[in-house]
């Protein structure tokens, strides 16, 4: 089975949780549509992780492409014992305000070795999939794609295009668009579920922030929510 979550932020009793009501095994494969980090209690270990599950693939959030740049920044600064400067504190300052406290604490009781390797499975996240699943085509992003184009290839693009605020959320050609980002009750007229639109479905139904991390299977089209 192929499956799709997104915005675990950290949540990953959670996430373990899901595994297990939906029989997770090494048969099947599951995407996850960004923003693994902050905000949580256990983003860190939630990274650690999926880092080591081969059947696990994530795509990049705003959250994490930041975190990927304040923890290496961090460890830098670690190792050369130099003061930060003001542009570094300015977005460290932001990224605490975004949630990212826990995402540091937990970096700074990991040794260097696995300090380098969360570091290199943030940064390296792909900016979005391509899958076809049960005759259907589908692209995966976190937020959608900023300015759309439907002439333009995905590869065109820029990575922040596709974790972006205020980005096109619809259909790309024939296949269908998975989101995250957003909870849906911000979005759409809905009690907090999974919300399937014109052309896109959405995912995010607020981990972490007073709602429920979601999944959708897309080989039956089953919800699972914890």
């Amino acid at each position: 089975m192929t499956y799709v979550v997104s915005n675990i932020h950290g949540c990953y009793a959670d996430f373990t949780a899901l595994l297990e009501q939906i029989n997770f095994s090494k048969n099947d494969v599951m995407f996850v549509l960004g923003d693994i980090v902050d905000i949580g209690d256990e983003p860190i270990e939630l990274v650690c992780d999926l880092s080591m599950r081969e059947n696990v693939w994530p795509v990049a959030g705003e959250h994490d492409r930041l975190a990927a740049e304040m923890l290496e920044g961090f460890s830098e600064m670690l190792k050369d014992g130099k003061a930060p400067d003001a542009d570094f504190i300015a977005k460290m300052q932001k990224w605490i305000a975004m949630g990212g406290q826990r995402t540091l604490d937990g970096f700074r009781e990991l040794d260097a070795d696995m300090r380098e390797g969360v570091i290199d499975y943030l940064a390296d996240m792909a900016p979005y999939e391509t899958l076809h699943v049960g005759g259907r085509d589908y692209v995966l992003v976190h937020s959608g794609i900023k300015g759309y184009e439907a002439d333009k290839d995905l590869e065109d693009y820029d990575w922040a295009d596709f974790s972006a605020d205020g980005a096109d959320v619809c259909a790309v050609g024939e296949a269908t668009m998975i989101v995250g980002h957003a909870p849906t009750t911000e979005n759409f007229s809905c009690n907090g579920d999974i919300y399937r639109g014109e052309g896109f479905i959405a995912i995010d139904c607020g981990a972490a922030r007073g709602g429920r991390l979601a999944c959708l299977c897309l080989d039956n089209g089953e919800e699972y929510y914890v």
